[in-house]
């Protein structure tokens, strides 16, 4: 009897492990928990803080709507500056210290690429990140959700279009030498080998704090660039353009990705950023104005942060969070990394705010296919071609 009780016990506890052990981090009958690892203060974060703000709104309505199967979605933010000390730091809180269920909108090449060993081992999906490195989506992963096109496709996707509509061939480059800069190197140089009819001259590297491109763009000029890729902070880019505006250079244009496609670009007083270029997997909203979704999200978020504008941080926010609310609904009540894969796989639909069309599957985990080129003039970025 006493070895009877013995093994009973035994297989009782056992059972109460397994329990333990398959119950989903970060989800409760009435909650579940998303973390997003951010900067909300270094050169990004003019990206990072309104995304983080217009998720938030996202979630409150759904909230205070009774949220999603009953669980309520609780939204915890790190800022890590841009800086990946405090990224590392920011990463073991969310995924060890709050437990969360699963990552949004996280900022940075090099801070998500770093994450996803401890995530993945963990099982948390890692949902629109505010990168769009290839390295989001390659190799293929279950737990690994891009939002669009990368910025590798991008910059070649750029640099074809502006070689044939300007009749240049000289292509260089200005990037930040991260996992985010080389990604967009690379675009270049291989734009470049791919077309007959395109030459990568030189690059040059820089710091996230430079500020002094003088001597910089005085090279590229000497060595003949016509088309300059760039992957920098905002305030660089800009820094760049109005630069070489004081300096005189007129037979240059600049390119940026989707990292430098931010609505404040277009609003710099003195029209120091007419003529910059950019190529993205979305639109810029106010172009799209006339919409009654664009219309309401320009609203809500303007009233709720005092914000005159939702820039693209905002609408990378927004549309990130209604993502991860569809898959959430899509998976049912049964919330795990099993289910909440087939969620976001199911999910085919438009998203009017970004303009553009959202389509996962089980063999594509890279929400947006499209590249959408644009071009700030009389101070709004235009959409001039999509491919």
């Amino acid at each position: 009897m006493k070895l009877l009780k013995t093994l009973l016990a035994a297989t009782a506890a056992t059972a109460m492990m397994a329990s333990f052990t398959q119950a989903e981090q970060g989800v409760t009958d009435t909650e579940v928990l998303v973390g997003s690892n951010n900067d909300l203060s270094g050169p990004f974060a003019a990206f990072g803080a309104p995304a983080t703000k217009a998720a938030q709104l996202v979630f409150d309505e759904v909230n205070a709507n009774g949220g999603i199967h009953g669980r309520q979605i609780r939204f915890v933010v790190e800022d890590h500056g841009y800086q990946m000390p405090k990224a590392i730091q920011g990463m073991n809180k969310l995924i060890n210290g709050d437990k969360v269920f699963a990552m949004l909108l996280s900022l940075g090449t090099p801070m998500n690429i770093a994450a996803f060993k401890l995530q993945d081992a963990k099982k948390i999906p890692n949902v629109s990140p505010l990168s769009a490195a290839r390295q989001m989506v390659e190799p293929f992963s279950p737990l690994h959700y891009g939002g669009t096109a990368s910025y590798y496709s991008q910059i070649k996707a750029g640099v074809n279009y502006l070689a044939a509509e300007k009749g240049v061939s000289q292509v260089c480059a200005m990037y930040l030498p991260t996992d985010f800069g080389k990604e967009i190197q690379q675009g270049a140089v291989d734009a470049a080998a791919e077309n007959d009819g395109i030459n990568f001259v030189t690059e040059t590297t820089h710091k996230p704090d430079d500020a002094d491109f003088v001597g910089s763009l005085q090279k590229l000029k000497a060595e003949g660039c016509q088309i300059v890729t760039m992957a920098l902070g905002v305030r660089q880019a800009i820094t760049v353009s109005a630069t070489a505006k004081k300096l005189g250079i007129a037979d240059m244009v600049f390119l940026n990705s989707s990292a430098g496609f931010h609505t404040v670009m277009a609003k710099v007083p003195g029209g120091v950023t007419e003529g910059l270029y950019a190529a993205s997997g979305w639109a810029d909203l106010l172009s799209r104005m006339d919409k009654p979704e664009v219309q309401k999200f320009f609203g809500t978020y303007t009233a709720a942060t005092g914000e005159k504008l939702p820039g693209t941080g905002a609408l990378l926010g927004h549309s990130a969070a209604v993502t991860f609310v569809k898959a959430l609904e899509a998976a049912g009540a049964d919330l795990n990394a099993s289910s909440f894969q087939t969620g976001m796989e199911s999910l085919d639909y438009e998203d009017v705010v970004s303009g553009n069309h959202v389509d996962y599957s089980a063999t594509d985990h890279q929400g947006v296919d499209e590249i959408i080129i644009s071009v700030i003039k009389d101070g709004n970025w235009q959409e001039i071609a999509r491919q």
